[in-house]
């Protein structure tokens, strides 16, 4: 049986819409942020994603391991971003040293060495908001899309039956994978199965997992083949498809679109006439004379 993400009806900002405005605002959105690495646009757009949560009504304790593993991964990165300096070499060619910080020791030769620049704090901190923006307007939508609308969702934006319905299986497939994991996982344990004494090597580890990855994949084999039975049985794909909900836009799913749209082109606009270009405060490069 398939099961979908804790979405519960709240009276939000996001549900007040209907799902396929929110969607392509949400895509409107995207766009716009991988357009500018300026922090001050986007700062902009984060207050926006900021306002999209603390709007949407989902509790903390709802979506703290989701938050805890994304924000952990995040600045995880961002902080290596800003000790080796990588992925900004395309933005800057010169680099203002603010501090130089070498190790006592040498490796084969190689000394060590720590180098703060205004562009690379620059760079970690406006990939680390970008980021940040992208993610927080993604976690919202299993939150608070409807599970029983993904299929007409997906339909209704312009996408085939077949795909459309391939989109609300993928949509279900990891609540339903992480259910099996876990009642897998307690059954193992109930015929005395320790995974917290697992030890080894990296392959020995793996080869201890056995009774829980071997029962969940063959699962998985198996839902799926039933659910490719009961589709075969129901004739899906041989003619148009009917849905039993429908969707209709009203005005203010209208004006969240057009919104969408006009910010889209806007900062298309802004970033053909060179605005949003990588930017570094002056105060950065003040620290660095």
């Amino acid at each position: 049986m398939l099961v979908t993400w804790r979405y519960r009806p709240r009276k939000s900002l996001i549900q007040s819409f209907d799902p396929r405005a929110w969607i392509i605002f949400f895509l409107c959105y995207i766009a716009c942020t991988v357009l500018f690495w300026d922090l001050r646009y986007l700062l902009v757009l984060f207050a926006m994603a900021l306002v999209a949560v603390f709007t949407s009504g989902i509790k903390w304790h709802e979506m703290r391991r989701a938050w805890l593993f994304i924000g952990g991964f995040i600045l995880f990165f961002s902080f290596l971003t800003l000790l080796t300096g990588r992925g900004g070499i395309e933005l800057y060619k010169e680099e203002h040293v603010i501090r130089r910080l070498a190790a006592g020791f040498t490796l084969f030769g190689w000394r060590p060495t720590l180098i703060l620049s205004a562009e690379r704090i620059a760079y970690a901190v406006a990939m680390m908001v970008r980021v940040f923006s992208l993610a927080s307007m993604t976690i919202l939508i299993p939150y608070s899309l409807n599970p029983a609308l993904y299929g007409v969702t997906f339909r209704g934006l312009g996408l085939p039956d077949k795909v459309a319905y391939g989109m609300d299986l993928t949509m279900r497939f990891i609540p339903s994978f992480g259910r099996d994991f876990q009642l897998t996982m307690d059954a193992q344990r109930a015929r005395g199965y320790e995974l917290e004494k697992i030890s080894g090597g990296l392959f020995a580890q793996v080869r201890k997992l056995a009774p829980l990855i071997v029962p969940v994949t063959i699962h998985a084999i198996v839902a799926s083949e039933d659910i490719i039975d009961a589709m075969d049985l129901r004739a899906f794909g041989v003619g148009p498809r009917t849905w039993v909900d429908e969707l209709h836009y009203r005005p203010r799913d209208r004006a969240l679109i057009a919104f969408g749209v006009v910010m889209l082109l806007v900062c298309i606009a802004l970033s053909l006439w060179g605005f949003g270009k990588f930017w570094v405060p002056e105060f950065l490069l003040r620290l660095a004379q």
